[in-house]
């Protein structure tokens, strides 16, 4: 069992000296392959945006614009849709991993290729999960798209709009009156007690990672392209990526893309709200706990415990870990736009975490840390667009 820690221990700074030498193996290589195949796909953008990079005194600054993936507004419909395949897949008998895209039910469905039904793959899953919202969303759009049901929690906290758009995904909808934790254990509960139904949930525990783990090897398409992108401007390999974190999941798909290469590599800067740092208090304590989560316009971020699968990568690959509060966000998201990045409050973390950890007092000491200089490339991930959560709070200044 982890602790339970109702207040986030100080600092709301974490650096981790050594870890880009720490390794793992690669993602699976023919993730990229399955979503380039699926229809509608098309690389996100990513921005630069020389202005952050005079402010941040760095050498170039690049930005990860997720709000349109695969026809959703955030980066969670790749993970969604990998696993949604590879669970789908596996109910056909399909063991071999070469040739899915073609064999699967999001094949046929999606019209990538035929394929001889049967009797087992032809009857409906229900497709469950827990969400802040993205997550949800883009599994109840497979369900949708693939001809299944979908069952999403949704926990207190998640605005309105974005339950509305889950819901108009065809999923049934419950509103939980508790937390993302609460709504996680609901989802698995009905789970147990639903006939055909399987759990796709982003977060994993004891008894429970294949499935998160196909989620996680879904994100590494987000990570490729950003690669691809990075070549072809001359900008060569990220000095800094920052990753905007709830549960962990995406965090844990960045080291294993960046430290499955040569040591050396990025630095990945983790970044969470302030009234949710899970993952920060447990690399403080370099041991998982839960938090006592808050109220936050970071709505997707919101979640108190690290993902059992995600956590010895947070633990050994992480570089750093930084909170920020609702109002940095905000900030972070009003001044994206108005470079024309349409980034809500967990996208826009990113930015609001980078500044937090390269300006103000103590900055020389994080830039040391994160080893940057004047000549660093960074990528922040902006997660989700301004239509995934409309949570926003206005800048102050």
């Amino acid at each position: 069992m982890t602790e339970t820690l109702t207040s986030l221990p100080a600092p709301a700074w974490f650096a981790r000296p050594g870890a880009r030498t720490w390794t793992c193996p690669p993602a699976p290589s023919e993730v990229h392959g399955f979503h380039a195949s699926l229809p509608g796909y098309a690389p996100t953008p990513l921005i630069e945006l020389p202005s952050l990079s005079a402010e941040l005194k760095v050498g170039r600054v690049f930005v990860k614009d997720e709000s349109c993936r695969l026809g959703l507004p955030a980066f969670k419909a790749l993970g969604a849709s990998w696993a949604v395949h590879r669970t789908l897949a596996e109910r056909e008998g399909l063991a071999e991993r070469s040739g899915l895209a073609e064999r699967s039910g999001i094949a046929e469905r999606l019209g990538i290729a035929d394929r001889a039904g049967s009797q087992e793959a032809d009857r409906p899953v229900t497709l469950v999960t827990a969400t802040d919202g993205n997550h949800g969303r883009a599994v109840a759009r497979m369900a949708r798209l693939l001809g299944q049901r979908a069952h999403v929690f949704v926990p207190e906290g998640v605005h309105p709009a974005a339950t509305a758009a889950i819901a108009a995904e065809e999923a049934r909808v419950t509103e939980v009156a508790g937390n993302y934790d609460e709504a996680v254990r609901q989802a698995a509960d009905a789970v147990a007690a639903t006939p055909a139904a399987v759990l796709i949930q982003d977060t994993a525990w004891p008894g429970y990672e294949r499935i998160p783990g196909w989620i996680v090897e879904g994100y590494a398409t987000l990570f490729a392209e950003i690669d691809t992108q990075l070549a072809a401007v001359d900008a060569g390999l990220p000095d800094l990526v920052a990753v905007p974190v709830g549960v962990g999941s995406l965090a844990q798909a960045a080291v294993t893309h960046y430290r499955s290469r040569p040591a050396g590599a990025a630095a990945l800067l983790s970044v969470e709200p302030d009234s949710a740092a899970g993952v920060l208090a447990s690399l403080t304590r370099q041991a998982p706990v839960t938090v006592t989560t808050g109220v936050t316009t970071m709505t997707g971020l919101n979640c108190g415990t690290p993902s059992t699968l995600a956590w010895p990568y947070l633990r050994d690959g992480l570089d750093a870990a930084i909170a920020v509060t609702d109002a940095d966000s905000a900030r972070a998201a009003d001044d994206l736009a108005a470079l024309g990045v349409p980034s809500g409050p967990c996208g826009a973390a990113s930015l609001a975490g980078v500044r937090a950890a390269l300006t103000g007092d103590g900055a020389a000491a994080r830039r040391t840390a994160l080893a940057l200089g004047p000549d660093s490339t960074l990528v922040l991930l902006s997660t989700e667009g301004t239509a995934a959560n409309p949570h926003h709070v206005a800048n102050p200044s």
